[in-house]
């Protein structure tokens, strides 16, 4: 729907390529400074996260952080950041099949903990969050709202450092699993030019991109770099049939009535149904980075970005009989006699703009920066239909009208607006190190806000699929934050580093809160140091998952999302969310038991009070049944119209569930071979151990709870905890507790090959089939997954590469069928399971080419 142009790109750049080489000037890319292993990761690179101290190498580092180099990023063969941060850090995940909007956004997690709980800079600057709030249950990433990685080129990124430790006194309260830190490219000189293009083996998933990144000179004293992207993906569906149509092997389910039985003309039968699958989406990016030196130390600064994104993503497959009406002549008329497959679609604008002086000012160094981003959803369902507005138009008119098929179902907006201003000055007070204290302040302004949809977008339950947000869910939020730390570093002896920190926050909206973080190295040898560190946190809820509303239908279901602070919330016995607390520990080593070797282990154990997440789904109705008035009640005074004949209805919302635990212990080894003649190898190993115990669930308020016998059975009975089978699952075992990467990269020549492998442990989720049965287990079993890209260099600065992710095409085990119906609790059978780490489509091929000018 959206594609095309990209091809066109692709193509003409295959053909040009050649020539502009030819021309072009075979200068090093912005990369050049950096020493690189195997995953173009460096052991050497002065890194500015973790520490406020200059100078400071990852090898030397208090605290764990991984660097990956921009080299590193291209080798993964993936067009974003965050899949590309996934396939070279252990501990970090990201979602690889979101449901509804949900799967348009991707954002990171670090050590198991909700994307909401890493933080991400971009040049040691607040990254804004976007306002596509994910708020399906059953996932591990549901209530997730940070930060968007798809709006930050990747051809913009000199290197990444990733601090894979508790960093709230350092960083700003919700850095509790640790900060994602983009450092992007600066200077007059280099450029480069990137298009690549492939496909799932299976055929679908066509995916191209290109990218332009170059520095210009601005006289003696400045430069501006800036980058072009363009980012293009096809729809991949999953499955065949639908339960309700046809049997598991997809025939048609005989003597269906009509018009149901007029499925077998749909467009796409016998996979009607797409839900399960990527969504298709055009991406658009444009980056700037500025820098004007004044001379004695003083510099201007400033850098943003800019992006666009059209997207689409399939919805449930609908009934001919969904839409039918009477005209005024009493004739039945079904307007979409072969059934109609709804989409959800987004159009978002996201852009963000840094502007900073930094110099000295008696003897301090300091930087004072203002950073404004706001991102803006706009929410439309397309080829769907009002069943409750189609017949009342219908009755009007003595012949067939034909229904409305596309409505605006409303935006999203937020919008982050951050000063900061640091200072930073080392004391030589005869300790083996000078005294260094940095010191400084945060002012931020947050917005949410959510606009009405047009009203035939919720006439009655609204457009099929997505009911439009009505002027109930309308509202712009806002709150204020002030921050203020010290942090204080210190070798008082040879070999021994100190690092304490203490930051001050204050929230409009939830008080204040004071954490801490002390670190220490010590180097026993050059060959050997021991480290450690012992932290608090605090994340306050963000405003989204305070405030948003909504009401998602599927053909047999809907859903009314409460907001926590709302009085219909209270009504079914919810309080207000709280923020979370943490308390982080870590200690590990850092050795280098010979040359060209580095090998770190570290240790950490993080303990959270009142963390935030969904609900379970809480029953109002079951097959007409009446579970809990409470939960009816509450969706009354919410003024939510539901649709008649669905099989169930209910709420859910954010809420304190738990308190959690999460220990593991993360492992990163590197190690380079010569070979004289026949190359050189780069070796890496990363290995993470991650598991959370959930030490106490919240129960259900007595207004909810039902004592009817089905209301027990589905888990709403007396003394019944917050979270379903299935929401509890989702943050205990949905993510594997090992992943393992294994990587060799090998140059002779003009030739590279990088081969990857990456080892998931187990998982599981858990499912209520029906009233009647027990938890289903879905179980993922461990899985090795290969990477493999093999480069050539044509000329000295054009190079070729092609390679294929998941090379050996495997597939997450499909549900099963339970009782004639798929166990996953979806419609179409045979789908893999979503929740798989490695993603449900496959292997993928593509072909990409570099030019460095």
């Amino acid at each position: 729907m959206y594609g095309g142009s990209v091809t066109a790109l692709l193509m003409a750049m295959g053909i040009a390529a050649p020539s502009f080489a030819a021309t072009a000037d075979a200068t090093a890319t912005a990369d050049a400074t950096t020493t690189t292993t195997a995953t173009g990761t460096s052991v050497s690179e002065v890194i500015v996260t973790g520490t406020r101290q200059t100078g400071v190498t990852a090898a030397d580092s208090a605290a764990p952080v991984q660097v990956v180099g921009s080299s590193a990023l291209l080798k993964t063969g993936a067009i974003d950041l965050a899949s590309s941060l996934a396939a070279d850090v252990p501990s970090l995940n990201i979602d690889t099949q979101g449901g509804d909007m949900a799967a348009l956004s991707i954002q990171a997690a670090l050590r198991g903990l909700s994307p909401n709980d890493t933080l991400v800079l971009v040049d040691g600057k607040r990254r804004h969050d976007t306002a596509n709030l994910g708020v399906d249950g059953g996932s591990p990433y549901s209530g997730s709202a940070t930060v968007d990685l798809s709006f930050i080129p990747v051809a913009a990124i000199d290197h990444v450092e990733v601090l894979t430790d508790g960093a709230a006194a350092q960083y700003g309260t919700d850095a509790i699993a640790g900060v994602v830190n983009v450092i992007l490219k600066k200077g007059a000189t280099g450029g480069s030019f990137d298009g690549t293009g492939g496909q799932d083996y299976s055929g679908q998933g066509a995916t191209g991109a290109w990218s332009l990144n170059k520095g210009f000179g601005l006289g003696d004293n400045g430069w501006l770099n800036v980058t072009l992207e363009e980012r293009y993906h096809d729809y991949t569906f999953a499955g065949i049939g639908d339960f309700r149509f046809q049997n598991p092997d997809g025939t048609v389910i005989p003597g269906l009535p009509s018009p149901q039985s007029n499925v077998t003309q749909s467009a796409n039968y016998p996979h009607e149904n797409r839900v399960n699958g990527d969504p298709e989406f055009n991406l658009y990016n444009f980056e700037y980075n500025f820098g004007w030196d004044f001379g004695d130390g003083l510099e201007l600064y400033s850098y943003g970005t800019a992006g666009y994104r059209l997207a689409a993503h399939f919805e449930n497959y609908r009934s001919p009989a969904k839409v039918e009406g009477v005209s005024s002549l009493g004739a039945t008329v079904i307007p979409l006699p072969l059934g109609f497959d709804p989409q959800e679609e987004i159009k978002e604008l996201d852009g963000s703009f840094t502007v900073g002086l930094k110099g000295k000012v008696i003897d301090w160094d300091f930087d004072l920066s203002t950073t404004y981003g706001e991102d803006n959803v706009g929410v439309y369902v397309i080829n769907s239909a009002n069943a409750q507005l189609f017949p009342v138009l219908q009755a009007l008119s003595p012949t067939p009208v034909a229904p409305q098929r596309n409505f605006y179902n409303g935006a999203f907006d937020s919008t982050q607006s951050t000063t900061t201003l640091d200072f930073d000055r080392g004391f030589d007070i005869g300790l083996a190190s000078p005294l260094n204290v940095a010191f400084g302040g945060e002012a931020r302004f947050e917005t949410f806000s959510i606009a009405a949809g047009e009203p035939s977008s919720y006439f009655g339950a609204g457009a099929q699929s997505f009911d439009g947000y009505t002027p109930l869910d309308q509202g712009t939020h806002s709150r204020s934050n002030y921050a203020g730390y010290i942090d204080v570093a210190v070798d008082p002896i040879e070999k021994l580093h100190l690092d304490l920190a203490g930051r001050y926050e204050t929230y409009s909206d939830f008080g204040s809160a004071v954490v801490g973080k002390g670190t220490a190295r010590y180097d026993f040898s050059p060959m050997f140091a021991l480290r450690g560190t012992i932290s608090t946190g605090f994340r306050a809820p963000t405003l989204a998952e305070e405030f948003y509303s909504g009401t998602n239908v599927s053909p047999t279901s809907a859903a009314v999302q409460l907001p926590p602070n709302s009085p219909q919330a209270a009504l079914a016995g919810f309080a207000p969310l709280k923020p979370e607390e943490s308390t982080n520990y870590s200690v590990g080593f850092v050795a280098h038991p010979m040359e060209h070797m580095q090998i770190t282990l570290d240790g950490y154990d993080i303990e959270m009070k009142n963390r935030i997440g969904p609900t379970g789904f809480i029953f109002g109705s079951f097959q007409g049944q009446t579970i809990s008035q409470g939960v009816l009640n509450a969706i009354q005074a919410r003024g939510v119209q539901i649709d008649s004949g669905l099989s169930y209805v209910g709420i859910s919302l954010f809420t304190n569930t738990t308190n959690t635990r999460t220990y593991g212990v993360e492992l990163t080894g590197n190690y380079s071979t010569d070979f004289d003649a026949y190359g050189h190898v780069d070796w890496t190993v990363g290995f993470n151990f991650n598991k959370t115990d959930v030490e106490s669930v919240a129960p259900l308020p007595a207004a909810v709870i039902s004592n009817t016998l089905t209301g027990i059975a589905l888990g709403q009975g007396p003394g019944t905890p917050i979270l379903s089978p299935n929401a509890l699952s989702a943050l205990t075992k949905a993510t594997p507790e090992e992943k393992a990467i294994l990587q060799a990269y090998w140059t002779l020549d003009k030739w590279s090959v990088n081969l990857r492998g990456t080892i998931y442990g187990p998982s599981e989720e858990d499912e209520i089939l029906n009233v009647n049965t027990q938890p289903f287990v879905e179980s993922i079993p461990v899985a090795g997954i290969v990477d493999l890209d093999i480069g050539y260099k044509i000329r000295s600065n054009l190079k070729l590469d092609i390679g294929a992710n998941n090379l050996f095409n495997t597939f997450p085990p499909k549900a099963p069928v339970i009782g004639g119906l798929p166990a996953d609790n979806g419609l179409v059978y045979s789908v893999p399971y979503t929740f798989s780490p490695y993603g449900i489509n496959g292997g993928y091929y593509y072909g990409r080419i570099s030019v460095t000018f």
